[in-house]
């Protein structure tokens, strides 16, 4: 039988793919993931979501399903915040 050779992982997927910007790309993700579960929650189409965001629908489409980049974290933000939830950012250093 094959070993299969298990890697553990940094905590952040993009910097373990070799992705740039990887910890941008990890808040990013996080603030989109958040976006997608408060449309969930409130029962919102994505056409409603995007009037609601002030993008089209297959924008938002694109941006939940990972297409986000080259949109800056700020504005990633505004929609999180346009969704009526306040949000912060938190920055740590590693441990």
């Amino acid at each position: 039988m094959n070993k299969i050779e298990i890697n553990e992982g940094s905590g952040n997927v993009y910097a373990d793919l070799g992705f740039p910007a990887p910890t941008e790309m990890q808040i990013k993700a996080g603030l989109v993931m958040r976006i997608s579960e408060m449309t969930e929650n409130r029962s919102l189409t994505q056409q409603i979501a995007a009037e609601i965001l002030g993008v089209t629908q297959p924008a938002l489409s694109d941006l939940l399903r990972g297409r986000f980049r080259g949109i800056s974290e700020a504005k990633i933000l505004d929609w999180v915040n346009r969704l009526e939830v306040n949000a912060q950012v938190e920055v740590r250093n590693k441990l």
